[in-house]
């Protein structure tokens, strides 16, 4: 199942493993996949994963001739037979941020925030306070991304700082549970919607909902599958798309005040003071408007230079975000009061409904188009996890392996939707998000503990972009008070399901990756999907120079 370990065992002794033998690619690159058997999610001498040597001095995969950012790593190196490209600029990298953060969660959430707060000022200071966490937890990301740049975000990190147990953890609980289950709740929020525009007066059907929500998956898989240009070209449109929705409802809620409507403005705090356990869930219902914030880390393989280009997508793309979702919510307020806000499911159609007359037909199409740009980005960036885990051997090895000819991880995008469309069919979006925000801030804490320990066991690192110690403190401290704060004001047997699950990774990961277990079936099982998905694995022809 999990071949890496099994197969050094047999190079070891001299001779290549049955396995990478049997694993014959498309188009005779045999050769180039026997070495990649050998040689994928080796370590440099340094310890860090899939990277190689940073330093080297290498042409620019854009045919420029020009010198390849220092960082980039040997998983897009130009020598490379079968590899990711870099084709993420930096704009693209901002769309991909912005893209995916600007879901359903600014139509829908701002309703929940204020049942949890109580009032309208303390729900607007935690809709401000999820921008800055989120700020701050990217810059201290960006720092790591620009550490090692392979994809996989926090699991390369924890790879890095605390050894492939805590990595496996996290790769098990996010391939299974927390990108699937992202993906299935924008999903279901998109048919919800969609659905939405053609019933009047009654609710949608949730079996017609369903089957659009597993829909939408399989045209977003498709794309993504077919070319990552196109894929990248979608979340660009999409982006752009949103950001004109956004702009609809914020000129809206300007011309609804300059008329002077301020009243529920008024007396914001007068409500009564929420405790600590209800502002941990309030932030649960904030930062699930925030989510994708570290998205780009999941890409950073794809990223043209990005030393640069990473922090620069993350500096521009948040707070341009956290500015959008601050004038939304005035202008919700400017048109409805906090108790309509609070009647209404969705914010956004009855806020179109108020200001837009005949034309309001645009914000059911403005969800739309904005929850499926987010759950592209959701994807794109899943595949890449699933690449990069099973890549170092702790997922299945047809996980790690991209498409002969488009060069997409097609194996991981496909296993992602799959489970997100189980989720689809037997989930509901409440069930799924406090599942999600509480498990996704226990690794967002143990990201922040990774790079604090980095700073001092491996304080030679090169460092392109270097955050103040006092952040990623900071954001792991907030990171446990979230985590135990709905424990502690309002148990619930699902906190405790979350960590056993997280836990019954070990189950898996002592005989398959530890010891190197290794079963016969999965060698037919591998060759038949590498030769069904026209799929092989990343290569280094350096190997055979």
């Amino acid at each position: 199942m999990f071949q890496h370990a099994y197969q050094a065992n047999h190079i070891e002794n001299g001779e290549p493993s049955w396995t990478t033998q049997r694993h014959v690619s498309i188009n005779d690159v045999s050769k180039a996949n026997w070495g990649a058997q050998i040689g994928n999610g080796a370590k440099d001498p340094n310890g860090s994963i899939g990277r190689g040597t940073s330093e080297a001095a290498e042409t620019d995969s854009s045919g420029t001739g020009g010198m390849r950012d220092s960082l980039e790593g040997t998983g897009s190196a130009q020598n490379d037979l079968i590899h990711l490209q870099r084709r993420v600029g930096l704009f693209s990298g901002v769309a991909l941020i912005v893209g995916t953060m600007i879901g359903s969660g600014i139509f829908v959430s701002p309703s929940g925030l204020l049942v949890r707060t109580g009032s309208v000022g303390v729900s607007f200071i935690i809709w401000m306070a999820c921008g800055l966490l989120s700020l701050l937890g990217a810059l201290a990301y960006a720092e790591l991304g620009t550490m090692n740049t392979s994809s996989g975000a926090e699991w390369a990190y924890f790879m890095d700082a605390f050894g492939p147990w805590p990595a496996f953890l996290f790769s098990w609980v996010s391939t299974l549970v927390l990108k699937p289950s992202q993906m299935a709740i924008i999903c279901l929020s998109f048919a919800q919607y969609a659905v939405e525009a053609f019933v009047a007066e009654c609710d949608p059907p949730l079996t017609v909902v369903k089957m659009v929500a597993i829909l939408a998956i399989v045209s977003i898989l498709f794309v993504n599958c077919y070319s990552v240009n196109l894929g990248m070209a979608v979340q660009n449109i999409f982006t752009s798309a949103k950001l004109v929705a956004v702009l609809i409802v914020i000129c809206g809620g300007a011309y609804k005040l300059l008329q002077g409507n301020t009243q529920h403005l008024q007396n914001a705090f007068s409500g009564p003071t929420p405790s600590l356990g209800a502002i941990a869930t309030a932030f649960y219902t904030g930062l699930w408007a925030y989510d994708g914030w570290n998205n780009l880390n999941y890409v950073t393989e794809e990223i043209q230079n990005p030393s640069k280009n990473l922090p620069r997508s993350i500096i521009i793309g948040i707070p341009l975000v956290t500015l959008c979702y601050a004038l939304i919510n005035v202008s919700y307020l400017a048109a409805m009061s906090a108790t309509e806000m609070i009647e209404s499911e969705a914010v956004a159609v009855t806020f179109g409904n108020r200001i837009l007359g005949a034309l309001a037909w645009l914000m059911p199409l403005s969800v739309t188009i904005s929850t499926f740009g987010s759950a592209n980005g959701t994807l794109f960036a899943a595949g890449r996890l699933c690449f990069a885990a099973s890549r170092e051997g702790h997922l299945l090895d047809i996980l790690s392996y991209v498409h002969v000819r488009r060069l997409t991880p097609a194996p991981g995008l496909i296993f992602h939707s799959l489970i997100a469309g189980a989720m689809v069919l037997y989930g509901t979006i409440d069930s799924l998000i406090d599942f999600f925000s509480f498990t996704a801030w226990i690794f967002y804490g143990g990201a922040m503990l990774a790079l604090i320990v980095m700073r001092y066991t491996k304080p030679n690192y090169p460092r392109p972009y270097k955050v103040p110690l006092i952040i990623p403190i900071l954001v792991m401290i907030i990171s446990g008070y979230l985590v135990a704060a709905p424990i502690i004001e309002k148990p619930q047997i699902e906190y405790l399901y979350a960590v056993l699950f997280i836990f019954a990774g070990s189950l898996f990961y002592l005989p398959f990756v530890h010891w190197g277990y290794h079963p016969k079936f999965m060698d037919n099982f591998t060759l038949f999907f590498q030769m069904l998905f026209e799929v092989v694995p990343t290569t280094s022809m350096a190997m055979f120079d």
